[in-house]
This record gives C-alpha cells, structure tokens and sequence, in this order.
C-alpha cells in the first residue's frame, strides 16, 4: 500500500475541506504516518473516515475531528502540552510537530511502554510517556499551554483546570445530545475558565470520566 498517496488524499479531502488550511498544521498530518498507531489488521482504512480502536477504551478520532481540534487549540511552537489518554499517541506525534514538547499521559504501564517504543522508532524527540492517572493530570510537569483530552468526556476534573497556564487551552468532546458531541475549547485567563463550543462530532468515549448516576423518583 502507498501510505504517502493515502496521507496526501486524507488531507486533501478531509482535513483542508473541512476549513484545516493552516500551513503549519497541515504539514504535521502530513508528516506523521497514522498506519503505524493503528494495528497491523486497521492499516488499510487508517486514512479513511472512521474512528479505529487502537487498545481497551482507546481510538483514534477521524481526520476530520482531531484535525479540526488541532487547528481549534491554536498550537503554538513554544507551548508546552499535555494529550490526556494518548492511547497509540497519534495525537501526540501530530502536536510534537507544532509545540515544543508534548507529554503522552496513560494509565497503563503497558501503553506507556508501546507509546515510548513507538515515539522512538519514529524519531519523535520532542514526545514523552508517562504513566498516571488520567483524572490527576500532570501537576509537577504543568502549567500546560495546551491540554487535549482524547475521547468523549461527560465532566473534566477540575485538577485538569488548575494545571493550565495563563492563556492555556483545554480541548475535548462533550455529549450534545443521545448521538452527538460537541467539541469545547475552555481557556484560563487568571483565575476565570471559559469555553466555547467549536464544532459537532461523535468522537469515541473515554471510559471513567462519566458524571455520578443521580436517583430519580
């Protein structure tokens, strides 16, 4: 298979139409193979329009979705950043091509492991692996200029916030509606958090971040 071809047509008929046209993150889908953070069984359709499970509650967003959100989190090549369930890290290979580090959080030492590998043997210098709760964050690596949450999340830690620099953005997908998601940029500005909804997706879901069951007469 002609990977570069299926790379080039990805961004030409999902990511630029779909309003991605900045030169800086075009070049990064460009530049990063997504057939080698899917499995060996998905590296035919890793440039077509679907969502591809990579591991155990984890997958890649389609081209559309998660070049839109790079693009909404406006990286810039001195922001320090944090991808909150990396899972394959595809996410975090696009961003180590715009900001000047990026910080792989998993849960599992295992994902952790294949993550560190991966970035290796793709040359990524500027992408790390850490094991750790996913709900904690990064407190002694922040603040963060940018964190991107990788699934559908019903409610975000506040831990989350407080490790935002001032002018930082956090991006992730929240629920709209019984199939739809909308995908939210909040940004700190001193000690005020606020976001804005930025475009409509349905986004895979990242287990354990749904909010309390309440009891209805």
């Amino acid at each position: 298979m002609d990977f570069a071809k299926m790379r080039r047509i990805m961004v030409d008929s999902q990511i630029r139409p779909n309003d991605v046209t900045d030169p800086e993150v075009v070049s990064a889908f460009l530049q990063t193979p997504r057939e080698a953070f899917v499995p060996k069984s998905a590296q035919s359709i890793a440039y077509a329009e679907y969502e591809i499970e990579t591991s155990d509650g984890r997958a890649l967003w389609t081209p559309r979705d998660i070049g839109k959100m790079i693009k909404a989190l406006q990286p810039e090549p001195s922001d320090i950043a944090l991808v909150i369930g990396a899972g394959a890290g595809y996410e975090t290979a696009i961003l180590s091509n715009l900001v000047e580090t990026v910080i792989a959080l998993e849960d599992s030492d295992e994902l952790v492991d294949e993550l560190t590998a991966r970035f290796a043997n793709l040359g990524l210098d500027r992408a790390v692996a850490v094991q750790g709760d996913l709900h904690e964050g990064l407190a002694d690596q922040g603040p963060f200029d940018i964190i991107l949450v990788c699934g559908l999340i019903e409610q975000a830690p506040e831990t989350w916030f407080n490790q935002l620099a001032d002018g930082g953005r956090l991006g992730a997908a929240v629920p709209a509606g019984r199939d739809l998601a909308r995908a939210r940029i909040w940004t700190k500005a001193g000690e005020t958090v606020s976001y804005r909804e930025v475009f409509d997706c349905c986004p895979p879901r990242l287990p354990g971040f749904e909010k309390p069951k309440t009891f209805v007469f």
